[in-house]
């Protein structure tokens, strides 16, 4: 199994910036796929951005530019910046790691961007 242990959500005013974390232990391979998603009230669980292994990017179309994912491949860690806060960026945001055979889902991190 993998453990994922995220950190970093909080209240933030519109314009503000936040940066997540999150850690993953356990029965990691060396080739995966970390990132984000996140699921606002009422909504379906949708991709914010995601990193392999290797380097490759993949962001959707409402966070490019202002977020930013990175990630530390000695650590097993994956970060998420977040510049530039909408109010629409309000949700649980959800860290993942896949490989290719299993997939995890972190407990989620509240982000929360008043107008």
């Amino acid at each position: 199994q993998v453990q994922l242990v995220e950190s970093g959500g909080g209240l933030v005013q519109a314009g503000g910036s936040l940066r997540l974390s999150c850690a993953a232990s356990g029965r990691i391979f060396s080739i995966n796929t970390m990132g984000w998603y996140r699921q606002a009230p009422g909504q379906q669980r949708e991709l914010v951005a995601l990193m392999s292994s290797g380097g490759t990017t993949n962001y959707a179309d409402s966070v490019k530019g202002r977020f930013t994912i990175s990630r530390d491949n000695a650590k097993n860690t994956v970060y998420l910046q977040m510049n530039s806060l909408k109010p629409e960026d309000t949700a649980v945001y959800y860290c993942s790691y896949r490989d290719r055979s299993q997939a995890y889902w972190g407990q989620g991190t509240q982000v929360t961007v008043s107008s």
